[in-house]
């Protein structure tokens, strides 16, 4: 027979299936691993058992929304040691999930929706040291035993609110622990010897609010069960009201249990004189309470007849009297305070013990007032007035009161003259005087977390151990040759102390200071210091601060970085910030700059040299220089164009040719040259045939050129004014700068599209061969090599071919028109 389904059930049971795929697929993977291979899982929002590599060694998945493990999440973590589960949803285990964990070492399954626990989960964890099952709601641990093959088990604590019975056996194969806790506020059955069988036992806790109200002989056979006099014993959440919850103490008066230890206590004038009448000459040695609170009015002279003289430690943090101006006073309490050499009241708003209550602690050798509300005026009542009343005391604890004045307090404690450990830390010092008196015997001193700015003589010569951690202290020069340990960090320092000042010195801290480097240099004066903590300072890692520190990381010194590598981080310069100093690599130049520098003008030097050589042997200043004359010459020939196309009346005169030669060769141009050109005679010997060359203009500078005009205008107006340029050459020609000008004029109008490669012509008057030519003059050696040139010839007969050869070279261009 069917069943039609509702449209908003089938809505409903597919949004269930959408969430349960959600949290399938969502947050499935895990990669927050650190170098050690611990996996911190916490606080992610998984819904199951993430996928984590399988190297992990530690994994944290507590405080998640994981509700079931099923028995492939764990598979291929065999290496785990530790796996905690804390703080989830989880309801259902399955019975196989942690058989493969056999390498596992701590398991925490604490505050979670466990109904009830399987035994079948830890048969195969015999590896297991430490368990914890606190604060999940079964009402019994399960049958088989649970533990029974946990043989290596050393840390064990189960129960919470909901369990009720306890049954004998119920710890078979729990042989010994070091520590068991068991949670059971609400216990209700409880079978003799249930806990007897662990032996032996290291320290209990047991957290019985409900039997020690409800239940007393049930309380009294859980305490009998696990009182040893070795055994340190810690109660939670006890209210102790009347006579009969005190009962329960009489089993460890009589089992000579010598710890007992209370956490959140209640307890009242009543409970108190009845718990000192219970352990009435009992061998308890110490008395601790954390958390309490006192209702009544601190009346307990009733119980002043018992005795306690074994008590040697009274320790109080954290407590809280309810009616505090109804609170008497502790003289009726000599019967008591007479006998602890410790005493402890921290945390509990003192703000003065009466000097007549300091004297009943006869045997008083170590006082802890911490976190208190003492000040100047009542610590001078409680040290009577710098008396010496505490005779024996040896280490002085008052941090964390509102003191100010150090002067006040070495003339307080000067008189102690067994006094070797004075802490008054994280109090309002600011101010430190020149000279102060403090006992002789004074070798631990600390004044961190105060607001010192300066330090002075004032500290004693005696110290061996001087805390100055987090002030304002910007440096620090005071003597002290029995220091063995300083420390030094949260400061404002910019260098180390100087270690001429610490001749014993073995252990030096200076972290979060304002400390930019140091060297080896630093710490030699540092005679046996080997420990040194210097991190998490703003580095400048310069090249000298890189290498010393890698030296010394790597066993270089006798100084250990005992900090670590990883604390030391450059701050500058800016590329390397937050670079761990240890992984610096700085480059040649970086590290030897002035060797650098000093290679460096070298090779500049060298090339400079080399290269003014270089350019020197190419000329190419030469040709840099004529190049700028030669363009300064055509800008202004060009302007003088301009003039002439714009109307000027100056003339362009043409010449055949313009003549350039050396003023030594003037006689040749003047005597052969001018006359055989201009003044050509007839040619042959006959009459009838006689024939007169056509007459050519030659251009002279030293007739043709204007007078006060730049020489290098008139060379550039003359060569374009001319057809031809000819050049006598001749060594007096090669050294010649004018000539060489012209030269280069005429080589560089070559390329200047004005010409063509037949303007230049040479004559040679005496032999002169291309090498005898400068190289700089590379044109001209290029056109001794493919232009034919003349040579003037030394005798009669051959000279007629000569000025006729020179005549068709200069009409050359008129022939071709």
């Amino acid at each position: 027979m069917g069943h039609q389904l509702n449209p908003s059930s089938s809505l409903h049971f597919l949004l269930f299936l959408f969430s349960i795929t959600l949290g399938w697929t969502s947050n499935s993977t895990c990669d927050n691993c650190d170098q050690k291979l611990s996996c911190n899982c916490s606080y992610e929002g998984f819904r199951h058992v993430p996928t984590v590599t399988s190297y992990a060694l530690t994994l944290d998945l507590s405080f998640n929304d994981i509700a079931v493990v099923a028995n492939g999440d764990l598979r291929g973590h065999e290496r785990l040691k530790a796996l905690s589960l804390r703080g989830n949803r989880l309801a259902t285990i399955e019975q196989s999930v942690f058989d493969s964990l056999w390498s596992l070492e701590e398991l925490d399954l604490s505050d979670n929706q466990l109904t009830r626990l399987n035994s079948q989960w830890f048969n195969r964890l015999g590896a297991l040291q430490q368990l914890n099952l606190l604060n999940n709601p079964y009402r019994s641990l399960p049958s088989p035993p649970p533990f029974r093959a946990l043989l290596r088990l050393r840390r064990l604590a189960f129960g919470g609110v909901a369990l009720e019975e306890l049954r004998r056996g119920d710890l078979t194969g729990v042989t010994e622990l070091d520590e068991l806790t068991v949670h059971a506020n609400n216990l209700k059955k409880y079978d003799v010897g249930t806990l007897a069988d662990v032996w032996p036992l290291g320290c209990v806790t047991l957290s019985l609010h409900g039997p020690f109200l409800t239940n007393v002989p049930l309380a009294s056979t859980v305490l009998n069960d696990v009182s040893y006099p070795e055994t340190p014993m810690v109660l939670l959440d006890i209210h102790l009201i009347h006579n009969d919850s005190v009962h329960p103490f009489t089993e460890t008066t009589r089992r000579r249990v010598r710890s007992i230890s209370f956490r959140n206590l209640s307890v009242s004038d009543e409970a108190i004189v009845e718990m000192l009448v219970a352990m009435d000459g009992a061998p308890t040695t110490l008395i601790s309470v954390e958390d309490a609170t006192l209702t009544g009015e601190g009346r307990w002279e009733r119980a002043r007849w018992t005795d306690h003289k074994s008590i040697d430690e009274i320790f109080l943090r954290n407590a809280v009297v309810l009616d505090v101006f109804q609170f008497t006073s502790f003289l009726q309490l000599g019967f008591l305070l007479q006998y602890p050499r410790r005493v402890s009241v921290i945390n509990a708003r003192l703000f003065v013990l009466p000097c007549l209550s300091s004297r009943l602690l006869l045997n008083l050798q170590y006082v802890d007032l911490s976190n208190n509300l003492l000040t100047d005026l009542t610590l001078d009542e409680s040290l009577c007035h710098g008396d010496g009343t505490l005779k024996d005391l040896r280490v002085l604890n008052i941090s964390g009161n509102s003191l100010k004045s150090l002067s006040t307090l070495s003339r307080l404690v000067h008189k102690l003259s067994k006094l070797t450990h004075l802490d008054v830390s994280t109090n309002g010092y600011s101010y430190m005087p020149q000279v102060c008196s403090w006992p002789s015997t004074l070798r631990y001193l600390n004044i961190s977390q105060a607001k010192l700015t300066t330090i002075t003589h004032c500290l004693p010569i005696t110290l061996e151990v001087l805390d100055l951690s987090n002030n304002d202290l910007k440096s620090f020069s005071v003597k002290l040759p029995a220091l063995r340990e300083l420390h030094l960090t949260g400061n404002k320092l910019l260098m180390l102390p100087p270690g001429s000042m610490f001749s014993n010195l073995q252990l030096l801290t200076i972290q979060s200071n304002t400390l930019n480097m140091f060297g080896r240099s630093d710490l030699q004066d540092y005679k046996r210091l080997r420990n040194l903590q210097a991190g998490q300072n703003k580095f400048v890692c310069s090249c000298g601060f890189v290498s010393f520190f890698q030296s010394e990381m790597n066993g270089g010194g006798t100084v250990h970085f005992t900090d670590g590598a990883e604390s030391y981080a450059c701050d500058s310069p800016l590329y390397l910030q937050g670079e761990l100093v240890g992984g610096v690599h700085l480059s040649v130049v970086e590290c030897h700059q002035v060797l650098f520098v000093s290679v460096s003008c070298a090779v500049a030097l060298v090339v400079g040299i080399l290269l003014g050589a270089l350019l020197w042997r190419l000329h190419v200043l030469w040709y840099l220089k004529m190049m700028l004359v030669w363009l300064k010459a055509k800008r202004s020939f060009r302007r003088r164009q301009q003039q002439r196309e714009g109307g000027s009346s100056e003339a362009l005169l043409c010449f055949d040719a313009f003549v350039s030669y050396s003023e030594r060769d003037a006689g040749w141009v003047e005597n052969f040259l001018v006359p055989e050109l201009e003044e050509p005679r007839e040619e042959g010997g006959g009459a009838a045939n006689a024939q007169i060359p056509c007459p050519l203009s030659l251009c002279l500078h030293k007739r043709d050129f204007l007078p006060g005009h730049w020489i290098v205008d008139n060379i550039m107006s003359a060569m374009e004014r001319s057809r031809r340029t000819v050049f006598i050459l001749s060594e007096n020609f090669v050294r010649s700068d004018w000539c060489r000008y012209e030269l280069d004029f005429s080589h560089f109008r070559l390329f200047d599209g004005y010409a063509n490669s037949n303007t230049a012509i040479l004559i040679l008057l005496e032999p002169l061969s291309k090498d005898d030519i400068p190289k700089r003059f590379c044109k001209l050696r290029k056109l001794m090599s493919s232009t034919t040139y003349l040579e003037w010839p030394q005798e009669d007969e051959r000279r007629a071919e000569f000025w006729e050869s020179l005549r068709n070279a200069l009409r050359g261009e008129e022939e071709e028109d």
